[in-house]
């Protein structure tokens, strides 16, 4: 049983409950477990008279169901709270504000209700130097109430008021009658005395995203101001309102309620023994009642679009699957037989998605492996055809692991690993020719490695000429830094040309004659002296 709710409701009806209760729970193990410490708890709040006894006599008897934790079979998921403007439910004015309950009793459930951490909104009435008071108007967080008449008056201390600036007076940025929302941080319930702060530490988690200080009209809490509208307008009823509100009209206002509650809609409680969700089987619930009945439906769409098949009516049949599926997601039927029309259309791949999806649903149903057997066995084909052997392969495999005594999944298999063996085969028999190729090829590299150093003697000599004159210009200072870039630019030039020389004396000379004496019949000197005589200079 849930302790802290059976001890608040004990706390509230006295002991003419707890009295019934032992009288009516004396057979639960869970109440006799609390009953020496619900005792100790009504002796020492004093409450005296009973209250209802109808009221009382239901609790009683049903004390094991309304106060077993059953009610909250789902995790409450906690997040950020949403706006009241954009609430997915109706936002409605506290509910005293449309029965006759008294100033002093309304009083006195709020000083009994209000914790620390909840927020209230209030006007300014009088400001001194060690704070402000306030005229609290409503409450913004946690409680709902309808307080404004109660002329409730709270203080914020000026240690509790952030200062923007470091020698500020924060009593400088309020003014008498400004609106403020302020976080509660104290409750004397026997005197009646309020504590307020601005400083979010104030405020309990639930409500840290709130803004605390100064706000506006419009900031207001949408319930204060829907208490305003209704306590000004008789005519105004609490249905008007209700049927007024945006989020009363959020076709999923119920689950989102059950779901911030922690209620499971799988798993209601009842307060009627009869209709414990216990003693219900799972089939009997309307989730599974209503699969039932949409399965049904699918496979009369399914049957009439067999029908239509079958006098070659493919369009009207399309239109039947895709009815049934619409009904029932993942009818099987309706998948087989569209992945069958499908197929008999030439859309392979629609088909085999088909299949498979309805063998995910029913791995043992016998047409949807027969069809996807087939399918696969053609797409295999398909791709033999654009000369894609491995996957064809891949896909008579997989048709054989469905049915392993498919003729034509095992025969197209034999074929496709002989042509790919084959196709290694022969592969291999043309790279065992390539080494000797590769052997003369890199004859002839060796023998140009061997004959270019020999002929390099003549650039390299014209390089460290080159070099030598720049260096000697650097050291002269920057007037002959000219010299020095036409030095650097002479012997990329020279360079340059060599290899020119090299391709010159490869392709018009001796066609016959090797690398070595090609170059020994150039004169480089010549080539470099005539061919770029007003940038090159001559060699020494």
């Amino acid at each position: 049983m849930d302790r802290d709710l059976l001890r608040h409701c004990l706390l509230y009806h006295g002991p003419s409950l707890f009295n019934t209760l032992k009288c009516e729970q004396t057979e639960n193990p869970d109440f006799q477990e609390l009953l020496s410490e619900l005792d100790k708890a009504l002796h020492e709040s004093g409450f005296g008279e009973p209250n209802n006894p109808l009221v009382e006599q239901f609790i009683a008897r049903k004390a094991d169901i309304l106060f077993s934790p059953a009610w909250k079979t789902a995790k409450v998921k906690e997040g950020d709270e949403e706006p009241e403007e954009e609430a997915p439910y109706a936002v409605m004015p506290p509910l005293e504000l449309f029965m006759e309950v008294s100033q002093e009793e309304r009083r006195s459930i709020l000083y009994r209700d209000l914790e620390k951490g909840d927020v209230v909104v209030g006007r300014i009435s009088n400001i001194r130097d060690y704070g402000f008071f306030l005229k609290v108007v409503c409450m913004a967080g946690g409680l709902k109430r309808d307080i404004e008449d109660l002329e409730l008056s709270a203080l914020c201390h000026i240690s509790e008021i952030p200062s923007h600036r470091s020698h500020d007076d924060p009593l400088s940025y309020f003014q008498i009658n400004d609106l403020v929302r302020a976080g509660v941080k104290d409750i004397d319930r026997y005197e009646e005395k309020i504590t307020l702060s601005l400083r979010p530490a104030s405020l309990s988690h639930s409500w840290k995203h709130l803004k605390l200080g100064v706000i506006t009209r419009e900031e207001l809490p949408v319930q204060y101001s829907r208490s305003i509208s209704a306590a000004s307008n008789t005519a105004e009823t609490y249905e008007c309102i209700l049927g007024g509100c945006h989020g009363y009209h959020n076709p999923c206002v119920v689950d989102y309620l059950l779901d911030k509650l922690g209620v499971s809609d799988t798993q209601p409680p009842s307060m009627m023994r009869g209709l414990q969700s216990k003693l219900f089987k799972e089939e009997d619930f309307a989730a599974a009642i209503r699969k039932k009945q949409s399965t049904s439906w699918a496979l009369k769409c399914v049957r009439a679009g067999v029908d239509h098949f079958k006098h070659g009516r493919h369009v009207e049949a399309m239109n039947e699957y895709n009815k049934a599926l619409e009904i029932d997601t993942n009818n099987v039927e309706a998948l087989v037989a569209r992945g069958a029309l499908y197929a008999n259309k030439g859309s392979i791949m629609k088909a085999i998605t088909d299949f498979e999806l309805a063998l995910e649903n029913s791995p043992d149903h016998r047409n949807a492996k027969k069809y996807l057997c087939q399918t696969l066995v053609e797409r295999g084909k398909q791709l033999e055809g654009q000369e894609k052997l491995v996957t064809a392969e891949g896909l008579y495999r997989r048709a054989l692991s469905l049915d392993d005594s498919n003729p034509e999944a095992k025969e197209a298999l034999n074929k496709i690993t002989d042509t790919i063996q084959k196709s290694i085969r022969l592969r291999e028999e043309a790279l065992a020719k390539e080494p000797v190729k590769a052997k003369s090829g890199e004859t002839s590299a060796e023998k140009l490695r061997f004959q270019l150093p020999c002929n390099m003697g003549p650039c390299i000599i014209m390089l460290q000429h080159e070099v030598m004159v720049a260096d000697e210009c650097h050291n002269n200072g920057p007037q002959d830094l000219v010299t020095v870039s036409l030095c650097i630019q002479n012997a990329i030039n020279k360079m340059h040309l060599w290899l020119l020389s090299i391709t010159y004396a490869c392709s018009y000379h001796n066609p016959t004659a090797t690398m070595s004496h090609s170059i020994h019949n150039v004169d480089l000197s010549k080539l470099l002296t005539h061919t770029t005589p007003h940038t090159v200079c001559h060699l020494p």
